[in-house]
This record gives structure tokens, C-alpha cells and sequence, in this order.
């Protein structure tokens, strides 16, 4: 275990006390977003995405150390284990290290050495690889002949039988062969000089087809420069048969080194060992090697496009809400008709209708008298418009439209992916069994910008769209990473659990579907809850799960004012204690004169000298003082706030060193698409980011972020935006 504290230590650059606590705490079984937020002390302050990494890697080493104590005994127990195996497996730092130590053990179907093997060659094979032997090598082959000495049924099984010298001396290569193959150190060796020097290549399986892999008809790169976007597109396009990929490798230096190991001196074994290499390597390593190399890129690839898709996905999560504000939601379509929802400041559905201003109706007249006829009747104060199919043709609608209402109205285009998934659910049907798939699209629409966490999290976080490549990587991998991005998100915000649904409740530190679907029961059967100690009296939630969940569940009119607050029960009496030095109680928080002189004192508050005096640790010190500064506050209030439209943007009205405002609505590699209302995103690549080098364009923009960018090309017949923050 030690190993593999100071490993993680090293890894994530944190000190080995900050792992091993760590580790304490989730062996304990502490949920991450737990240990995130109120145990900061014990971990020195380790974000959430560095204990998640942290876990990762926690479990991956625990894999690896237990693997390696099956490969040493399994090999003991053939009576082949050496202190040189165990010395190899020890260092091991991969599982595919220890497989290679393994391979030469393990049980084997039937190959060309198995058989000569059973054939009695294995002493022919030791004679070969000895090259001490002086007697001509087919002299020797003869003693291996066994045709006359087989039963009549064995001498016509060729599996058993060797009927001449050149039988025998193949036979004996052929088990050669498969023990280069199956050598650790040569392997190693080999993928080292193919990760420095190897290239990887693409051709056009059709060069004469289109298609979006044009660039890859005919492309080489070096394995070790290859970003990963690359790797995932060359993948899927090698699926879709449209490409032929290859590992080419540097093979000259590959035998040599091979050749060097194995050939003593000039002898009569030379060549056909010469020729045993090349085959061994043909035949038996290069097929394994090249897929263990791809496999190897393509997980690192998928590791850092979820990686991105996460980050995406995060910032998505916690976008700033909009709140008190009625809002209709407009999905829209062609033939089918545009759906229609209102929707109050609470969320409760107020009217919803199909109109047809779009193709092949075009009731552009028809379309607006009822729009506006809603507008008046619900007061409605926002437009959210999804940015699927017909998008831009109903901005144009709705841009126009608006110039008629007789109170100030706004659009702003939202993300509508995963709301079709979403409508045809199981939820959907719980929520809305009334009304018909089609428009509670619209309902989930216009509901994302009024709370986008509490809207997005009804929906399988893959459906989401902020990410590159995501139903080409493990999906179980992936939906591990988003089930965590989304349990942080939820936990970072807290949740009303008087008006929480059971999706929103199921992603709380501690808190399962079963556990989420009983607190909403019992709060149907009970009325609401007036403090979080009644989630005691919940069915299947005991002390354990209240200790994790508890801080992040709010009581937002109950019986204590600090529940409307991050602080955990735990610290309740620290909170009422440093009230009490600035001269106030926890009832002081529901009045707003007080609240403010409450603040202007924590300000002062000499943190050191007061963690002391109330024997807590100065960093949970510091969250308490947060929450009562603000209590109730709502941590996306700090997000960028969406675009407010009141007109549209065409392609034609671009042109090149235009500056506009823009909203990032993805992150990818090699770049950022920016909103900037015209019909398709603008890109920013990399190298448009910065004056200085940029490894990782997360490092400068995130999901949802306002940003200045310039228009440096228009190309109008592909409709795409070329755009530089280089303003």
C-alpha cells in the first residue's frame, strides 16, 4: 500500500499524507463530493477533480497489485517461478507489463509450437538456441523422426507425426519463434522503439468517395506526436471502412537489436536463426504489438476526450440560471410544426401549442398572432429557442416576431441536445403523463434556462453534446467520469428538498434512486420538511447517508436558518458560536439589516486567531464564513449570464475583422466553437487563442464563457467561421 501512496503522490504532485488520508476517507466509505466539501482539513483543501483522479488511480493500482500476485502464483504453481520473474513483476508499473511477464505461462490454444512440442522438438529447439552444437544440425534432426515408431492410427495424425530432418529442424524453429515472441524484454523493447520512431498511416480504402476523412486518404504521423482527436477520428473512420490504418515501424532496428541478443558468434545455426527472428516477429509480434499499441492510443485518447467532454459537460451543468422570469420554450422543426410551452418562474406549465412558420407551411402570419396572443396572456419575459434543425430560419421568426410585442421580450438560443431522449423517457412520462412526446421537448427547453442543472441532470449525461467523439469511447468508462461530473455539479449547487425531483435528489453525496424516490414520498405523505434531522425518519436512510448528504440538501422556510446554508449539521454549533462572538444568533441570518452588519464582521474575522478559538480547522472555518455572508447564495449567480438577443445575425452581414461577442458552446482539443448567432458555430482554433503557446484550450476558455472574437475568414459556400481571440 505504501507503493502506491507515494506513486499517486507523485502523479497528482500532492503530498503523501493528503493521499493517505484521502485513501482513510474513502475506504471509510465517504462519497467524493463529501470528503470535497467537509473534510478539507484532512485532505489539505484536494479539489473534486483531483480526488477523483486520485480514485481512479486508487483503484486502477489496487487492480494492478492484485493481478500481480495472481501472475506470481500462477506461475508458481507451474513450478517455473525465478527471483529474476518476480524481480520483473514487482517493478511492473502497467498491466500490460505484467501480461507481457506473463504471456510465456499462460495456457495456450493450439499454435505451430504447441504442436511441435507434443512432437518431442522442445530438446531439438534448446540444441538451436544453445548454438554449441557442433554435429551437422541434420544429422542430429534424425534422432527426431518418429514415423516408424507411431501406432498406424498416429502415423496418419500429422499433428503427431515428423517424417524427415527438415520436419524436425521446423518444428524446433517453430518453438524458437514463439519464445522470442513471448519474451517481456523483447516486447518492451519493441513498443519503446515504436512509440519513438514509429509512424501511423492512413489510406483511402475508395480515394474516389467523399467523405469527411478526405485529410486521412493519404496521411502519416509520428505515434509519439499524434494528438489524441486524431487518433479517435482515424478510429472511427477505419470503422466505417472508408480507411486502411498501419503501425509502421522501425524493423531494421527492431531485429538487429533481436539478432544481437540471440546469435553467438558464427555458427551453423546463423542464418535459419536469422530467418526464425524474422518470422517470430512477422508473424507472432508484430499482429500483437500493433494492436496493443493502437489499443494503448486509443485509450489515452478516450481518457482525454472524456476528460474534455467532462470539463464541458461541467460547465454546462453550472450555468447561470435564470430566475423569475416566465418563459416560453420554442422547439423547433419543419414539417412537423414548431412546439410550443409556457412555463412560470417555478416551472409549472402554463399553455403550450404546435404553429407552423417554418417549411413546407410557412404560416409565418398565423404563427405570429398566436405566439403574441400567449406572450400578453402569461407575461411572458423570455423566448428560449432550441438549436436543433430549423434553428435559425425560427430565430428569424422570433427576431421579427418580437418587434410586435407590446412589452419588452428576449430570445436566447439553447442547447437542446438529448431533450428528444428526454421526452420519450420514463420521467418525462411520470412528469407530463398528459401531455403529448412532442412538446414536453419544449418544456425541457424553455426549463434549461431557467435552471440548466436541474433540467440537464433528467438526461443520460452522454446525450448532453458538449463533447468529441463520445459514442466512439467506452461507454462505461465514460458513463463513470459523467455520473461524477454531474454528482459534483449537483453537490457544488446543494438542492431545494422540499421541490427537488428524484433525479436531481439521486446525484446527492450518499443518496440513491430508492433513498431519492422515499424523501420525495415521504414528503408527499408528511408535507414538507421543516429541518434536515426529519431526513432521519426516511425510509432507508440512516445515519451514514444523512452524514454525507445532509450538508448539501436545503430547508429553505424550515426551523433553522443555517439549513438554507452549505454548513453540515456537524458544524452547526461553530456556526452558532462565531455568530455569537460577532454578537448575533442563527435567527439574525432571516433579517436583511442584520445580515448585512453580519457580513461586514465576518470580513474582519482574523481567521487564525478565531480556528483556535473555536478548535476547527481554518479552511472549514473559511466555508462557514462563506455560507453566512451569503446565506442561500447560489454559487452559478457567478457564471456567465446567457446572450439576451433581440435581432438576428446572417452569414451575409460577417465580415472579416468583424468583433463580436460570443458564447463558447464547446471545448474540443485543437479548439473552441464559439455562438456568435449566426446559423453555425465559428471556430476558434488553438492557435487563435493566444498570443503565448496554449497546450490545452480548456486552459484558457470553458463552456458557456462570454469572449470577444474577431472574424478572420468567411467561407461562405462550406458556411463556416473562422475566429480569433487575438482581439
Amino acid at each position: 500500500m505504501e507503493k502506491i501512496i507515494k506513486t499517486i503522490a507523485e502523479e497528482l504532485n500532492i503530498k503523501v499524507s493528503q493521499v493517505e488520508n484521502t485513501i482513510k476517507l474513502i475506504d471509510e466509505g465517504n462519497t467524493i463530493p463529501f470528503i470535497a466539501r467537509y473534510r478539507k482539513e484532512v485532505t489539505g483543501g484536494l479539489s473534486d477533480e483531483t480526488l477523483r483522479d486520485l480514485e481512479s488511480r486508487l483503484n486502477y493500482l489496487r487492480n494492478l497489485e492484485q493481478r500481480k500476485e495472481e501472475v506470481i502464483k500462477a506461475i508458481e504453481d507451474q513450478g517455473k517461478l525465478t527471483n529474476e520473474i518476480i524481480k520483473a513483476v514487482t517493478i511492473s508499473k502497467t498491466l500490460a507489463e505484467v501480461e507481457d511477464i506473463y504471456r510465456p505461462y499462460k495456457q495456450k490454444k493450439k499454435t505451430r509450437a504447441t504442436i511441435a512440442k507434443a512432437k518431442g522438438l522442445q530438446p531439438l529447439a534448446e540444441i538451436i538456441i544453445e548454438q554449441k552444437e557442433t554435429k551437422d544440425i541434420y544429422e542430429i534432426a534424425k534422432e527426431y523422426i518418429n514415423i516408424n515408431k507411431l501406432s498406424e492410427e498416429d502415423k496418419n495424425n500429422k499433428d503427431k507425426r515428423v517424417n524427415n530432418e527438415q520436419e524436425a529442424i521446423q518444428g524446433a524453429l517453430d518453438i524458437i519463434a514463439e519464445d522470442i515472441s513471448d519474451n517481456g524484454k523483447y516486447r518492451k523493447e519493441i513498443k519503446r522503439l515504436c512509440y519513438r520512431e514509429g509512424l501511423i498511416t492512413t489510406n483511402a480504402i475508395n480515394p474516389e468517395k467523399k467523405s469527411n476523412y478526405e485529410i486521412y486518404y493519404e496521411y502519416s504521423e509520428a505515434i509519439k506526436y499524434i494528438p489524441s482527436h486524431r487518433i479517435l477520428a482515424i478510429n472511427r473512420g477505419e470503422k466505417e471502412e472508408i480507411l486502411k490504418v498501419k503501425l509502421k515501424k522501425p524493423e531494421d532496428k527492431i531485429l538487429i537489436y533481436i539478432e544481437k541478443d540471440i546469435i553467438k558468434d558464427k555458427n551453423q545455426f546463423n542464418n535459419m536463426l536469422i530467418e526464425t527472428i524474422k518470422d517470430s516477429f512477422s508473424r507472432l509480434i508484430e499482429p500483437s504489438i500493433d494492436r496493443e499499441i493502437r489499443s494503448d492510443l486509443t485509450e489515452k485518447a478516450e481518457e482525454k476526450a472524456i476528460k474534455v467532454f467532462s470539463q464541458n459537460s461541467k460547465q454546462l451543468l453550472l450555468g447561470a440560471p435564470i430566475k423569475g422570469k416566465t418563459v416560453m420554450g420554442f422547439d423547433p422543426a419543419y414539417r412537423t410544426g414548431c412546439k410550443i410551452a409556457v412555463i412560470d418562474e417555478t416551472g409549472k406549465v402554463l399553455d403550450y401549442t404546435t404553429v407552423y412558420p417554418t417549411e413546407p407551411q410557412n404560416d409565418v402570419i398565423g404563427a405570429k398572432r398566436e405566439l403574441l396572443k400567449l406572450i400578453e396572456k402569461d407575461k411572458v419575459d423570455m423566448i428560449a429557442i432550441g438549436n436543433g434543425t430549423a434553428s435559425r430560419e425560427s430565430e428569424m421568426f422570433i427576431a421579427d416576431m418580437i418587434k410586435d410585442c407590446k412589452k419588452e421580450v428576449h430570445y436566447v438560443i439553447v442547447s437542446e441536445a438529448g431533450a428528444s431522449v428526454y421526452s420519450a423517457s420514463k420521467l418525462a412520462t411520470e412528469e407530463y403523463p398528459d401531455i403529448n412526446v412532442s412538446i414536453r421537448g419544449a418544456i425541457s427547453i424553455a426549463r434549461r434556462l431557467q435552471d440548466p442543472l436541474a433540467e440537464l441532470v433528467k438526461i443520460d449525461p452522454k446525450a448532453i453534446g458538449v463533447g468529441q467523439y463520445q459514442h466512439d469511447v467506452n461507454q462505461k468508462k465514460l458513463s463513470e467520469s459523467l455520473t461524477g461530473v454531474v454528482e459534483d455539479s449537483v453537490n457544488k449547487v446543494g438542492v431545494d428538498v422540499n421541490t427537488a425531483t428524484p433525479s436531481l435528489l439521486s446525484y446527492i453525496a450518499g443518496i440513491n434512486k430508492t433513498t431519492a424516490k422515499n424523501i420525495v414520498k415521504y414528503r408527499d405523505e408528511n408535507g414538507k420538511l421543516k429541518n434536515r434531522k426529519q431526513l432521519l425518519k426516511v425510509p432507508k436512510l440512516g445515519k451514514a447517508t444523512f452524514q454525507q448528504c445532509a450538508g448539501f440538501l436545503r430547508i429553505l422556510d424550515g426551523d433553522n436558518p443555517l439549513e438554507i446554508t452549505a454548513v453540515h449539521p456537524e458544524s452547526y454549533e461553530v456556526a452558532e458560536d462565531l455568530l455569537a462572538n460577532l454578537g448575533f444568533n442563527k435567527n439574525d441570518l432571516r433579517d436583511k439589516e442584520k445580515l448585512e452588519e453580519i457580513k461586514n464582521r465576518l470580513k474582519n474575522i482574523n481567521i487564525s486567531k478565531m480556528s483556535k478559538d473555536l478548535n476547527i480547522g481554518e479552511m472549514t472555518l473559511k466555508d462557514i464564513i462563506e455560507e453566512l455572508s451569503k446565506p442561500g447564495r447560489d454559487p452559478r449567480e457567478n457564471m456567465p449570464k446567457p446572450i439576451l438577443r433581440s435581432d438576428v445575425l446572417k452569414l451575409d452581414d460577417l465580415k472579416e475583422g468583424m468583433v463580436l461577442t460570443g458564447t463558447v458552446r464547446n471545448v474540443i482539443d485543437f479548439g473552441a466553437f464559439v455562438d456568435i448567432g449566426v446559423k453555425h458555430d465559428g471556430l476558434v482554433h488553438i492557435s487563435e487563442m493566444s498570443d503565448k503557446f496554449i497546450k490545452n484550450p480548456l486552459d484558457i476558455v470553458s463552456v458557456g464563457d462570454l469572449i470577444k472574437v474577431k472574424v478572420i475568414k468567411i467561407d461562405r459556400d462550406r458556411q463556416k467561421v473562422a475566429l480569433s481571440m487575438k482581439v
